[in-house]
């Protein structure tokens, strides 16, 4: 009797278990869906962070053709990117997207360039060579410079954005001839 009676409780423990996972199962799916969509914002809301870390980014007051900053917007944090001259812009951009309604995370990994008097010389060679050359001049004219020029160690990388393809190659081939540099990485885009 006593057996009956424990394989009975038995049973029905192993039935309401069975149940209650088996509902667990059924309504966990649809909770953690739920959690999802709470945590990730609307389009428009992922819009207008996007909208807002770039028009931050552009009005930081030290940023100039030596500096790139990028970032990327998952969700409600921001990847700040790039690599700029002085360690006060990484701050200052990090503050800037702080700032922004919505934005709770924030993984600053801009890169500081070391100090050298060698990449500052460059930096002012490679600037002649760009924006003297008569068809880039254009490019010049704005405060924030469409193309951005980045010296680390002698490697220069070109960052940013032209109208065409033979700006992209012209700035390319402006940027290899200086003397000086090691390698250059023409990241150039073609705007559409």
């Amino acid at each position: 009797m006593l057996r009956t009676l424990f394989s009975s409780w038995k049973a029905a423990t192993y039935r309401r278990t069975g149940v209650l996972a088996l509902a667990l199962l059924t309504v966990g799916p649809s909770l953690a869906t739920a959690q999802q969509n709470a945590a990730a914002p609307s389009d428009r809301v992922a819009q207008r962070i996007t909208k807002e870390v770039r028009h931050e980014l552009l009005m930081l007051a030290n940023l100039d053709v030596f500096d790139h900053l990028a970032y990327k917007v998952d969700g409600y944090k921001v990847t700040l990117l790039g690599s700029v001259t002085r360690p006060t812009l990484k701050s200052d951009a990090e503050n800037a997207v702080k700032g922004i309604e919505g934005v709770e995370h924030i993984d600053n990994q801009i890169e500081v360039l070391p100090p050298s008097p060698m990449d500052d010389r460059l930096r002012r060679q490679l600037y002649r060579a760009i924006y003297g050359y008569p068809s880039l001049q254009r490019y010049a004219m704005s405060v924030n410079k469409s193309i951005q020029i980045i010296v680390k160690s002698g490697h220069v990388s070109l960052e940013g954005v032209v109208d065409n393809e033979a700006d992209k190659n012209v700035a390319g081939i402006r940027a290899k001839g200086v003397p000086g540099t090691f390698s250059v990485d023409n990241n150039l885009t073609v705007s559409k």
